[in-house]
């Protein structure tokens, strides 16, 4: 696998960074997924305009230009080969003493490489996945992409321990989203989405499902979701790039609606595909 470091492309194994590096002592950077289709990313500009978001967030300056970004990333597709891939881009503080002010004339690290887009088989999305929920207990800017995530990884593994797949995560009564994904619920025919805020990251697929959901006449709703409507949703999702639109069937051992994947997912799921082939892979 290829790898980009600091203006190289090398192989994966090779790229090494210091231990000093503020990213590894604090966790002190942000990162960027851009899904690619048939070897195009996908919603690229997007992708660099939130990466830019979380840049100012953390009071990083962009260390390259969109046009390098551009550059650099579709060099890495191509060398990576391969038509499905997901460009991890991540970009930290740099190398400096370790303290927790902010260094001066440091230069950023930059890494990315670009792992092979495995999604969902029809298989999965027909069985459904179990789920459990948690308290939201990260930190108040979870729309900055930081590359410090260890209370996702705390909250995911809660999942992982009683072999589920996700945690729904709750704050102060209401959904935000899931340890690594978005969540949508279904009530009574209606699709409900929590809103984008400073307690969310929202993802391609869930715009993508929003704007799916307006152009076939799908009711739906973007306000806050409450604790009960989850619990006592007719269908529950988990959506990402690689799940795509996976159907929650149990959520804390409970069957979700019937137990078994309902009608709007699988329509949902047959809108997304026909996205995919016709502007995903355009």
């Amino acid at each position: 696998m290829i790898a980009y470091l600091n203006g190289q492309f090398l192989p994966l194994a090779d790229a090494k960074i210091s231990v000093l590096d503020r990213g590894f002592i604090f966790g002190d950077g942000v990162y960027e997924l851009v899904p690619v289709y048939s070897g195009k990313p996908f919603r690229f500009d997007e992708h660099l305009r939130r990466l830019q978001v979380s840049l100012d967030g953390i009071r990083l300056a962009n260390p390259y230009s969109a046009e390098t970004w551009r550059e650099r990333i579709q060099r890495l597709i191509e060398l990576q080969g391969g038509a499905d891939q997901s460009v991890y881009i991540q970009v930290t503080r740099g190398v400096a003493p370790r303290d927790q002010a902010f260094p001066k004339d440091v230069t950023p690290t930059v890494f990315m490489f670009a792992p092979p887009l495995l999604t969902a088989t029809p298989e999965q999305k027909a069985a459904g996945v179990c789920a459990v929920t948690a308290v939201d207990n990260r930190w108040l800017r979870c729309n900055i992409k930081a590359i410090s995530l260890l209370a996702n990884v705390l909250l995911r593994q809660q999942a992982v321990d009683v072999e589920c797949a996700e945690a729904v995560m709750l704050r102060d009564g209401f959904l935000t989203e899931g340890a690594a994904s978005n969540i949508f619920v279904v009530k009574a025919g209606v699709l409900l989405a929590p809103p984008p805020s400073n307690l969310m990251l929202t993802g391609v697929t869930y715009d993508v499902v929003l704007e799916l959901a307006a152009t076939h006449g799908i009711p739906h709703q973007v306000r806050a979701v409450a604790e009960a409507e989850v619990r006592s949703a007719d269908e529950l999702w988990m959506t990402s790039s690689t799940r795509e639109i996976m159907p929650i069937v149990t959520l804390d051992g409970a069957p979700v609606g019937a137990g078994v994947p309902g009608p709007l997912a699988q329509r949902m799921d047959g809108l997304y595909q026909t996205f995919k082939q016709q502007v995903m892979r355009a």
